[in-house]
Parts: structure tokens; sequence; C-alpha cells
């Protein structure tokens, strides 16, 4: 490294954001995930004793993972090479496992690769890392957003040991804040900067987990607040408001929080839980999520887990899709709340899905050609010299508007595929079936 390279790489340490100068050095800085780096925790001791094995750090934006990385770099006496895989090419991965086997058969040396958001390598960039990480000639620390299990190669995945980080708590950011702006060294202690407590409390509460997106949102505040006639900058919540103007809600379309959320917002109303629904509701549609993706979801629940429990619930979940279209945000929010809350609070019955999935089950695994010949179309010429048509017993006919004859074929006569719960209407359903002796 010459003068010009050291003088950059001072300049850039000093210059970097408040939330990289303030990464841990040791473990005994980290904040949070108490559940993976606990000093009884495996990763804990691993770091410590420098015996890492290859791991998968997992988990939302500023909770830690490139930090956890970089806290390795600092311990280890293994040499520490990092890629980001958002640029990172065939040229770089071949680089880095050049420098691999030079450091272990010039200087008896391992070799840690982090590789950050790993999920952006494709298939075949993983595979090339494969046997590498296999014989130990890297020791791969990779760092991702999305769920592994989806985004990583199966096996990549079982040479590796995953740990799942976790949002951190606002206790954990409020330490955070407080140790920035007290640090004269790597914070902003030296702009005597005076965050009112509540100030603090606010933007650890409203940052959402992201440690990240609090430091930066502080250090915004503190470089652009003048300071008062006392010397120093006064950073109130006022102050914290204008530099977060919106709350960070963990959300991504294509990502772990999408199924998430939408999970629960079925789940709850499934579970006939209103209040639920409706705030999971609220979180998608605060994030941006498409009203015609939820309007689907809803329609979805209303024939799959209300059925003709409430034969309505399907009624209200369509209209409400085809009345989204039409009006869009904001008044739509209105039109998927009345609908999730009707749903959330109809009675319950999966009969539908039961009785389909039943069916179509005997339709793919049982070879049955049949149809009852009374049950054939009768209406073309020749038909009745064929039998088609004949015997049949046309239902209105009769008391009740019923008549007991045999409609599923010979091979299955007597099956039961629908089967109405006594919840709601399916137990009119059940009484009606009852009342014309239908078995």
């Amino acid at each position: 490294m010459d003068l010009f390279d050291y003088v950059r790489e001072q300049n850039k340490e000093n210059e970097s954001p408040l939330a990289s100068r303030l990464r841990p050095v040791n473990l005994d800085e980290v904040v949070g995930q108490e559940h993976i780096i606990g000093k009884d925790k495996l990763l804990y001791r691993a770091i410590q004793a420098d015996q890492l094995s290859s791991v998968l750090f997992y988990g939302p934006p500023g909770t830690g993972k490139t930090t956890l990385a970089k806290v390795i770099a600092n311990t280890t006496s293994a040499v520490f090479l990092q890629l980001n895989a958002t640029s990172a090419g065939k040229k770089d991965m071949e680089e880095v496992v050049r420098k691999a086997k030079d450091n272990a058969g010039m200087y008896g040396k391992k070799t840690i690769l982090f590789i950050d958001e790993i999920h952006r390598f494709n298939k075949g960039q993983q595979d090339y890392l494969l046997p590498f990480v296999e014989d130990g000639t890297v020791i791969l620390i990779g760092a991702t957003t999305e769920n592994p299990y989806f985004e990583v190669n199966g096996a990549l995945l079982s040479r590796s040991i995953i740990f799942e980080l976790h949002p951190l708590t606002t206790r954990n950011i409020l330490t955070l804040l407080t140790r920035a702006i007290t640090d004269t060294e790597r914070g902003l202690g030296a702009y005597q900067a005076v965050a009112d407590e509540d100030a603090l409390e606010f933007l650890a509460e409203i940052a959402g987990g992201d440690a990240r997106m609090a430091l930066n949102a502080l250090e915004l505040g503190v470089l652009t607040t003048e300071r008062s006639e006392d010397g120093k900058i006064h950073i109130t919540k006022e102050v914290m408001g204008e530099c977060i103007q919106k709350r960070v809600v963990r959300y991504d379309k294509t990502g772990d929080y999408h199924y998430d959320t939408i999970s629960a917002f079925i789940k709850s109303m499934r579970g006939s839980d209103p209040d639920a629904a409706i705030y999971y509701l609220a979180r998608m549609l605060y994030a941006g999520e498409d009203i015609k993706f939820i309007a689907r979801r809803i329609m979805i629940c209303a024939a799959e887990d209300v059925s003709n429990a409430d034969p309505m619930a399907l009624v209200v979940a369509t209209s409400a899709s085809q009345a989204v279209e039409r009006i869009g945000m904001p008044e739509a929010r209105i039109i998927l709340a009345q609908a999730a809350g009707y749903v959330a609070s109809a009675p319950k019955s999966n009969s539908a899905v039961v009785a389909i999935d039943e069916a179509m089950e005997v339709v793919q695994n049982e070879k049955i050609k049949t149809i009852p010949a009374h049950l054939q179309d009768a209406h073309y010429r020749g038909a009745e010299k064929l039998g088609r048509g004949i015997g049949y017993q046309y239902a209105h006919n009769y008391p009740n508007h019923y008549v007991k004859q045999q409609y599923l074929p010979d091979e299955l006569e007597g099956r039961k595929f629908y089967r109405p719960s006594q919840n709601g209407y399916e137990k009119k359903i059940l009484e009606y079936f009852e009342k014309i002796g239908k078995e």
C-alpha cells in the first residue's frame, strides 16, 4: 500500500456513514442476537476459538450480518476475503480461490470468504464454490436477506450452518443510538449533540428493528441541525420525525416478509380474528402491496375456509375484488377491510376444499370410465337406441323436488365427498338433506 492508498483508506474510514464507523470490532461490542452469540452459544464459542466452519447469516437488513462477518475478520487468524454477489463475477471468484490455495500452500493459513447478498449468485456461481467449500479451500460466510432454503443451493446448505438473525429490539437500537451520540472517536460525540430521551426512544421504536436505518437518521439529524445559543446541537423528537418521514415496515414483495405477512393475514381470517386480519392488511397496504393480490387472497380464503358455512363470504370477497380494481387506493383500503373483516367473522368450514381434493385424488388414482346411462346425454339422434338417458327421473316431478337415484359411477356408488359441517349455513344444508331423506 503506497501513501495515496493509505490516505484514501483513512479518508474512507473517517467519512463513511455512522452505521459503518460504529460497527463492533469484537464480540463484546455486538448488540443483540444473543440467541446465537450469547457466551454459551455455538457461534460465540466458534469465533472465540477461531474454529469457524462455513456458515450462512440470514435475516432482515440492519440486523448485523455484515457486522458479525467484520467481527470474525478482526478475530480470526485466517485470511479474510470479501465479495459482494451483486458485482462479483467468475474472474473475481477464481482470483479468490487462487489466493486461498496460495494461503494454504505457502503460508499454512486458512481463508475465510465472506459473500454479501449470496442469494444474488446464480446456480452456476454457487456450484463453482461448492468443491472449494467442501475440501476446505475456503470457509464460507454467506449473508442473505432471503430465505436460504429457497435461494441457496441445497449442496451448499448441507455444508453450512444457518444462523437466523432477528430484528433488533427497541432496547437494542436505543443502546446503539446512545453509544453513537456519545462516542467521540467513531460516533458523533465530537459534535456535542444532545438528544432528548423521547427523541431517541421514538427513533428506536420507529426504525422497525433496523439499526442502520436508525443510525443513518440520527446522523442526518445531527449534521443538518443548527447549533443552539449554548453551542450544542439539540436533537428533539420533531427533528427525528423529519429524518424518518415514514415508519419502516419490513416487507419485500418478493421475499420472506411478503410471504410471512400474507400467511399471517390468511391465518388470521381463517382463525376468525378480524382485528389481526385488518392489522396485517394495513401492514401490506402501508408497504405498497398490490391490492389485486390481496383481493385474490381474500377470495381464496372465502372459498377455502368459509365455504358454504356462509356462501355470502365469497360474494362479498368477489365484489370487493371487482371494486378495488375500479376504485384503486386510497379508498380500496376500506373495501378490502370490509371484505377481510367479513371473511374473518364468518362461520368456518373447509368442506369444499376437502371435497374437491378427495375427488381429484380419486380421478387421478382410480380408473373409472363409466357414467350411469340414465345420466348420459339423450338429446342427439339415436341416443335412445343406445340406452342414453333411459330411466332418468326428473327431480322436479317429485315431492321436495328430490328423488333418490344413482348419480355417481357404479364404482363409486355410496362414496361421500361433500360433508357439510355443523357451522353456519351448512347446518341448514344438513337439515335439508335430512328433510328430503338424502343419506
